[in-house]
């Protein structure tokens, strides 16, 4: 029993360490219009979109008026047209706070019906892949850092997981 529950924490140590040596990769969150304006008329969302990325697993955040205006995914001719009467997807929930998840790269086109799309409610964003990682700065040779150390350096880490791991099993046990 004491065997199992040692090998368990150890086992959690590891798994922990490993965690947090792995990169985080963030989605972006954007309120539409900006935190302030949101989603409403007399606003240039085209201007607001410019310089922005929109990359796979953002979310696009939409806050308005809910009595009054909705958030519809229309294709680019109906965006276009302003035409609300044959929506892909209608992603008002009611609340005037709705959360649009961008998970496929392609463009997405987004308008408020009831004749708010004339006023200007109306957004385009192209998704695309995130970039990848920026890759490690060559060596410099006079930095004093030499391919053997940092090496030397990579191969401490597994062992000082298992340290860790042994410290925390007989603390453990004397606890």
């Amino acid at each position: 029993m004491e065997r199992s529950k040692a090998m368990v924490m150890a086992v959690a140590a590891v798994g922990l360490a490993l965690v947090l040596m792995v990169p985080q990769a963030d989605a972006t969150r954007y309120i539409v219009g900006g935190g302030g304006i949101g989603w409403t008329t007399n606003v240039n969302y085209t201007v607001w979109a410019r310089g922005k990325h929109f990359y796979n697993g953002d979310w696009l955040f939409f806050v308005y008026d809910r009595n009054q205006m909705n958030v519809l995914e229309v294709n680019k001719t109906d965006y276009e047209s302003c035409n609300a009467d044959h929506p892909l997807h209608n992603w008002t929930t009611g609340a005037g706070r709705d959360v649009v998840p961008l998970n496929v790269t392609r463009h997405y086109y987004f308008i408020s019906g009831k004749g708010f799309c004339y006023g200007g409610m109306k957004l385009a964003v192209r998704v695309e892949n995130p970039p990848p990682p920026p890759k490690a700065a060559p060596l410099n040779e006079k930095s004093g850092s030499s391919p053997s150390s940092i090496v030397y350096r990579g191969q401490l880490v597994l062992p000082a997981a298992f340290a860790i791991a042994a410290l925390w099993d007989a603390f453990v046990r004397i606890w």
